[in-house]
């Protein structure tokens, strides 16, 4: 190629020629143009950066699409859930009939309780609800309230020995507290039949207490009975909470202690749909004696102690039946000196004093 451009033994032809000569003055459209300044740092920077070799079938998934509105939801959510489970141990919020969460039943009573259940909304109770308004509403129905332990061999029993004590134990608290034939006045025969009959003091105990019932020998303190002509149960379910302890008590013995709240919702006997509610808590304490070392029959325990706790069920009253007043919501029993209980407190035992009978009568703060 000569100075001048003309082209010298060349063996392009010369419109090719030409058009080249046209392309090199004004540019070709499609020509690749020069990255800009920012281009070529960005260019450098990727290339200087190591490269990760992509697995065999390696799937990247593309980045999630952001919702809008759900965060703000989901952290109302936690933050309810955190006051639920931080304020609402007793789980009462969320309700819609006064009694819990759902009416769930509560699990079975392990150890005492370091408190009373939390006050329901004032709600009467009807004769299609008659633990409205009441904690009991969410307790088991009659023995299934009743906490039993594993056995265990203890004293002079074996583990086997133990087991049938302790269900005797709770057949004798649903012959005297549960049984349909005794709460309707009758006499409680197959408690007592659970009773060692050499126990003299309770034999004399429990002649008098159906012969002539009074404050010292009242049959109440043992047995949940009402008069059938002023009262009747509302309903075939009694609820009830507690637990039966157990350990090696004097002379090797088997000593079981029993703590239990009943639950009773009864109605006028002439009819009528006003409900209320007596509430009788018990703790009786029996020895399981060992036959070589105390005189006793086979298959019947010594009593050692029992206490009554009771709420609407005949103040200074000496008749041998539960005698709730109606027209007091199930609270009131008569003259009072003032004091209050809560009758579903079972955070301590039942204080010295406590019964059926005798003066100085205490208001209930709820039924």
């Amino acid at each position: 190629m000569n100075a001048g451009g003309e082209r010298d033994g060349s063996s392009v032809p010369d419109d090719v020629w030409e058009q080249f000569l046209r392309d090199s003055v004004e540019g070709v459209a499609d020509a690749p143009k020069e990255p800009s300044a920012r281009a070529r740092v960005v260019a450098d920077r990727l290339r200087d950066q190591p490269r990760t070799a992509e697995g065999w079938r390696t799937y990247t998934p593309p980045p999630p699409r952001r919702k809008k509105g759900w965060y703000g939801v989901g952290l109302l959510a936690a933050v309810a859930l955190l006051v639920v489970a931080v304020f609402d141990p007793w789980q009462m919020i969320g309700t819609s009939d006064g009694n819990s969460a759902s009416g769930a039943p509560l699990a079975q009573e392990a150890e005492r309780p370091t408190q009373a259940p939390p006050v329901e909304p004032t709600q009467r109770p009807t004769l299609a609800e008659p633990f409205k308004g009441s904690p009991a509403a969410r307790w088991a129905d009659g023995t299934a309230g009743i906490t039993v332990p594993a056995a265990r061999a203890t004293g002079w029993m074996t583990k086997a020995q133990v087991e049938q004590a302790l269900r005797q134990t709770r057949d004798f608290l649903a012959a005297s507290n549960l049984d349909p034939a005794v709460l309707g006045g009758g006499r409680p025969t197959k408690a007592i039949a659970l009773i060692n009959p050499h126990q003299r003091d309770v034999k004399d105990y429990l002649a008098a207490a159906f012969r002539t019932p009074s404050e010292e020998n009242d049959p109440l303190l043992l047995f949940s009975r009402f008069e059938s002509s002023r009262a009747r149960l509302v309903g075939d379910v009694v609820k009830a909470r507690g637990r039966i302890t157990y350990r090696e008590g004097e002379r090797g013995a088997l000593q079981v202690t029993t703590d239990v709240t009943y639950v009773y919702p009864v109605a006028p006997a002439g009819g009528g749909d006003e409900v209320v509610r007596t509430i009788v808590r018990r703790e009786v304490v029996l020895n399981w004696d060992d036959p070589s070392k105390i005189i006793t029959r086979q298959g019947t325990f010594s009593l050692v102690s029992y206490k009554v706790d009771m709420t609407n069920g005949g103040c200074d009253n000496n008749t041998g039946y539960f005698r709730p007043e109606f027209g007091t919501n199930g609270t009131g029993t008569g003259p009072t000196d003032g004091e209050t209980v809560d009758p579903y407190d079972r955070s301590t035992a039942i204080a010295a004093g406590s019964g059926t009978g005798g003066d100085g009568c205490r208001t209930a703060t709820r039924s």
